[in-house]
């Protein structure tokens, strides 16, 4: 029997899109004589519809969608995503065609309710070992928990979150039904590492159920924050007879293979995965992310206020790894028609050039940058943005906002009667030098319809190291998810494995605000405290839930007690304090197993008592 998956890069609501895919990876399965094709969770709508999965309409277009689509699968049977809605109750379903024919619905019985998933929200869950049936537009279907049969061959689901939920997962009732394929349609989110949980998970079941496992997950920069890396499965008796390359720029990966079910595979040991390269993992996440995020929005290109810095730095590098990739992969055509990047007339003298000549001059029309230098700037960072900009050809502004940082300032000395000074008004003097950067780089956007990139990472965002409407101008803020420790070693990585050489001048520099006058060489880890260790305690705070006494005890000896202790509360206190900040931040991908978002991982009160109890009761 021949089985296929194909990873979708969905996008909610988009119907033209969506169906596209769909029938693309359908006509792909009857070219290639497919016997089950299986198709992403909620490959018709696109699975972030979020609070619009509650309305009757989306669900009854879905349906009449997937009417549409039946008609498409003559010769194979399809198995597609989509809401179905009972009596004021929406359901995650499955549904299998059968040379167009419906066969049923299978309803997924766990929902994601952790981490960056409300699926309760939206859905109910369908209970187990139970099937019913419903009438829609004139015709009835059944709905449930269902065993399908083909060629003597019965096969049955787990959809996504249903085969995470260890000795409760469906495939311990589907074994004893005499069940040999079970197929698993996902959306199931990047994050670092990830994979190789989900791998085990898909290929420990097919040795430990004696049975094939299909597994099918979505592809792409779905909705804005989530990103889904594609990844399809076949395994048999813990033997791994397909595994594709993840996150692709494909609208749709197609992957295909032969299964004997009357000769399986003997069982085996499960073999791991190599180990790792959470360094590869993340600029192929957010690369692709970028590109979808592009597109989807109907940008023009990106704008970066390029400081010289680390933050920025890799952001203007993913932008330049985005073009590298995606042409390399889907070549310069399709990208031109996916980013409308070039006119009609510069495509085939574009199409002569060398890969990284290719590379440079797409960039120049993809990213503008620009220097905005004060009298607290350094040469350094300067030539560290000329530099890197020059390298990978994006465009390159310099200029300086002493001027308007002058006028601002002398409007508020006016009004108030006497002088800004260093001694009294360091932070007032710092965020107006970071806010003045931002009408200018919005009008750059602006005149290019293009996304303004934030550069702030998930270390500042903590603690609120940032100036609200002035670093933190942006359209989406790619690198949020991310710590400032993996972003510093990344960079270095980056430039000695990825050749990027015009890294080497920011791998050279302590990371620093520059907003305070130079000779008094402000660097961040003198601001706050060294990254690593913030990082450590945010980790133990929040993705292990900790408590202020709790993580002082974990993390006691690595700083003498005095110190460590002032970290925790600097820590604790800055992290209550700005949460308002974290509220407003531009949309961020989701890169690593925890963030800070609160309108997807970690959410906390804006107003709070701000920790005072617990932090006064670390050890003295």
């Amino acid at each position: 029997m021949k089985l296929a998956g194909a990873a979708l890069n969905q996008t909610p609501l988009d119907w033209d899109n969506n169906l596209r895919n769909i029938k693309s990876a359908i006509e792909q399965a009857k070219e290639q004589n497919v016997d089950i094709l299986c198709l992403p969770e909620m490959s018709i709508p696109g699975y972030g519809c979020e609070d619009l999965f509650l309305s009757e309409w989306v669900s009854l277009e879905c349906f009449e969608r997937l009417l549409e689509i039946k008609e498409w699968c003559e010769g194979v049977i399809v198995c597609v995503g989509l809401p179905i809605r009972l009596n004021n109750t929406t359901y995650n379903t499955a549904c299998v065609i059968s040379n167009k024919q419906i066969l049923g619905f299978t309803a997924k019985q766990f929902l994601a309710n952790d981490g960056v998933h409300y699926e309760p929200r939206w859905f109910s869950s369908w209970v187990p070992n139970t099937v019913e049936k419903f009438e829609m537009l004139g015709q009835t279907y059944q709905i449930g928990d269902i065993i399908y049969e083909h060629q003597g061959v019965k096969f049955a689901f787990e959809i996504c979150e249903d085969a995470w939920r260890n000795a409760n997962r469906p495939a311990y009732r589907h074994k004893p039904k005499g069940v040999q394929l079970i197929i698993n349609p996902s959306a199931s989110h990047f994050a670092m590492s990830k994979t190789d949980v989900r791998y085990h998970l898909v290929v420990d079941a097919s040795r430990e159920f004696e049975c094939t496992y299909l597994y099918v997950n979505m592809l792409g920069n779905e909705a804005g924050r989530m990103i889904y890396d594609g990844e399809t499965i076949i395994a048999q008796n813990g033997n791994v007879i397909l595994r594709n390359q993840l996150l692709s720029f494909k609208s749709v990966d197609f992957e295909c293979a032969e299964v004997s079910f009357e000769n399986p595979l003997p069982p085996v040991d499960v073999l791991p995965l190599p180990p790792v390269d959470e360094n590869i993992e993340f600029i192929s996440a957010i690369t692709l992310a970028l590109f979808d995020y592009l597109r989807k929005s109907r940008s023009r290109g990106f704008v970066l206020s390029l400081s010289g810095g680390a933050d920025s730095s890799l952001c203007a590098v993913a932008v330049a790894e985005m073009v590298r990739r995606a042409v390399a992969e889907i070549g310069l055509e399709e990208f031109v028609q996916k980013t409308n990047c070039l006119t009609p007339e510069e495509f085939p003298v574009f199409r002569q050039l060398s890969a990284d000549e290719l590379r440079n001059v797409l960039v120049s029309k993809l990213l503008v940058t620009a220097y905005q230098g004060t009298i607290n700037s350094s040469d350094d960072t300067y030539r560290s943005a000329e530099e890197l900009a020059r390298s990978i050809g994006a465009v390159f502004y310099n200029w300086t906002i002493d001027e308007e940082v002058k006028s601002y300032r002398g409007k508020i000395e006016h009004a108030i009667g006497r002088e800004l000074t260093w001694e009294h008004d360091d932070l007032t003097l710092q965020n107006i030098q970071a806010r003045v950067r931002a009408p200018g780089i919005w009008m750059l956007a602006n005149l290019r319809n293009s996304l303004l990139l934030a550069t702030s990472n998930r270390s500042e965002a903590s603690v609120g190291y940032a100036t609200m409407d002035g670093d933190t101008a942006g359209s989406i803020s790619p690198i949020a998810g991310v710590d400032k420790a993996f972003i510093r070693q990344w960079l270095v990585w980056a430039q000695l494995q990825l050749g990027y050489e015009g890294l080497q001048y920011v791998n050279n520099l302590q990371p620093s605000a520059e907003l305070r006058p130079l000779e008094k060489t402000q660097t961040d880890e003198e601001d706050l405290m060294p990254y690593p260790l913030l990082n450590q305690i945010e980790r133990l705070a929040f993705y292990n839930r900790l408590s202020p006494q709790q993580v002082f005890q974990e993390l006691k000896g690595t700083y003498p007690d005095d110190k460590l202790r002032q970290f925790i509360q600097r820590f604790y206190s800055l992290w209550s304090r700005n949460q308002w900040k974290r509220e407003r931040y531009a949309p961020a991908f989701h890169l690593d197993d925890y963030n800070v978002d609160p309108r997807s991982w970690l959410r906390f009160p804006i107003l709070s008592g701000g920790f005072r109890q617990e932090l006064n009761q670390l050890p003295s």
